[in-house]
């Protein structure tokens, strides 16, 4: 199930077209599109996953700031020519979403970590109230808009590092006194049993 979007949409906002990805002109010639096939499966052979969004009624800027936002997460963000992806994805061998390629979409490719991407997402869908997220691919298993936000919701690589040698902190900590007071007490066994035998042996 990929469920439904994140998003609401404002009707009377102007609809900007991007060709980041693809001119999608009246036009295309062959060459152009066995490239962004050819575009398209790369992407995917190198995404951990893929989350299809709706950027209908976005304007320039705000999908220029949306772009560099996704880039400082490692993530491409992409208008799509939807007959196009379709093929990608089989040369991909990856699963076919038909319910999310209708109408015009963008797709982020999450070419690093997944969460950082799924967060800056669903706070730009929240923030704008235009953008809508569809679902996605993860592992080519179908991702829901519910899954991409509990993603959303997940730490970072670097702060889940953090939280984990916090947590280990305090049991090294008291491993280390242990290990201190087990050593201090050998030596002070051995020493004893030093001058035990210089003792009697004086």
């Amino acid at each position: 199930m990929w469920g439904g979007g994140v998003g609401e949409r404002t009707p009377h906002r102007v609809i900007f077209k991007t060709r980041e990805g693809g001119d999608f002109g009246l036009a295309i010639t062959k060459e152009k599109k066995q490239e962004l096939v050819a575009q398209y499966t790369d992407l995917l052979n190198r995404s951990q996953a893929v989350i299809f969004t709706d950027y209908r009624g976005l304007t320039a800027a705000e999908l220029g700031r949306l772009r560099s936002k996704l880039r400082e997460a490692d993530s491409r963000y992409h208008v799509i020519k939807n007959t196009l992806f379709r093929l990608a994805l089989q040369k991909a061998d990856q699963p076919v979403p038909e319910d999310l390629l209708g109408g015009p979409v963008a797709v982020s490719f999450c070419l690093g970590e997944v969460p950082p991407t799924a967060k800056i997402l669903v706070d730009f869908a929240k923030e704008s109230k235009i953008l809508t997220i569809r679902g996605g691919l993860l592992n080519k298993k179908p991702l829901g808009v519910q899954d991409i936000q509990a993603l959303a919701s997940l730490p970072s690589r670097e702060v889940l590092l953090a939280q984990v040698l916090a947590g280990m902190q305090s049991p090294i900590s008291g491993l280390v006194t242990v290990l201190s007071g087990t050593i201090r007490g050998l030596l002070n066994v051995l020493k004893a049993r030093a001058e035990q035998l210089e003792g009697a042996s004086a």
